[in-house]
């Protein structure tokens, strides 16, 4: 009898809460489950190659508090990245506030956007939709940019295991809002702009722990909490 896992899904109850999840190979050797939540609410569990189908449901029965709260933080912040069809009226987000857009088509202007008292204004020349779309999101990789080099800043100043200041990059991602390389550079997803300052600051803490700690361990819990102690409540 095999003990390797065969089941690609699964499926627990915590509480009123169905967690649904798939099971995937982990890349490493490592010999421990590793469960993941991502942005759009999707679980999925890495497993090593000789794990059992029992071993990923009591792993991801141990985790199922944590997963529920991840689930349930990603789902209140999904407006912030729902699609959107870049017309006049449509509500778009920049740091956790609510923004209407308005669509300006003028022939005597440089292509621009500019925030003012509530209103995303986007102004230019034969403002398609798609044109609309990619104004926008050179505006919001801008404001990133400074952004989250400026709440790095505050973020790292609170640290005891990074030394300086890490370098990072902009990179959009469908499943990611984050992640560190094993050499400690940053890759953070310029959507995350729109959500609220202590979003962003939660998710510039996950990745600075990771320098510290790869792994979703003990101690990297402790990192967080010493950071941010009261991180758990919102999240």
């Amino acid at each position: 009898m095999s003990n390797s896992v065969t089941q690609r899904n699964g499926s627990i109850q915590y509480g009123d809460t169905a967690i649904n999840f798939s099971i995937e190979p982990r890349a490493t050797d490592v010999p421990k489950v590793l469960i993941k939540v991502h942005p759009d609410c999707r679980v999925v569990a890495h497993a090593p190659p000789m794990a059992s189908h029992d071993e990923v449901m009591q792993a991801v029965k141990k985790r199922a508090r944590w997963v529920c709260k991840q689930m349930y933080y990603f789902d209140k912040h999904r407006e912030n990245i729902l699609p959107r069809h870049y017309v006049s009226g449509e509500s778009h987000f920049y740091l956790g506030r609510r923004h209407m857009l308005k669509v300006r088509g003028d022939s005597h202007s440089p292509a621009n956007v500019k925030l003012l008292r509530g209103v995303l204004e986007v102004r230019g020349r034969k403002l398609t939709s798609d044109k609309t779309k990619s104004l926008l999101f050179d505006w919001y990789r801008v404001r990133a940019g400074e952004v989250f080099d400026r709440r790095l800043d505050e973020v790292v100043s609170k640290t005891l295991w990074v030394n300086e200041k890490p370098s990072f990059r902009l990179l959009s991602m469908q499943t990611q809002w984050g992640s560190c390389s094993p050499k400690g550079q940053l890759t953070i997803n310029p959507h995350l702009v729109k959500a609220p300052r202590e979003c962003i600051d939660y998710v510039l803490l996950h990745e600075l722990c990771h320098i510290a700690e790869h792994n979703h361990s003990e101690r990297f819990y402790r990192l967080m909490k010493q950071v941010m102690p009261v991180w758990k409540r919102g999240f």
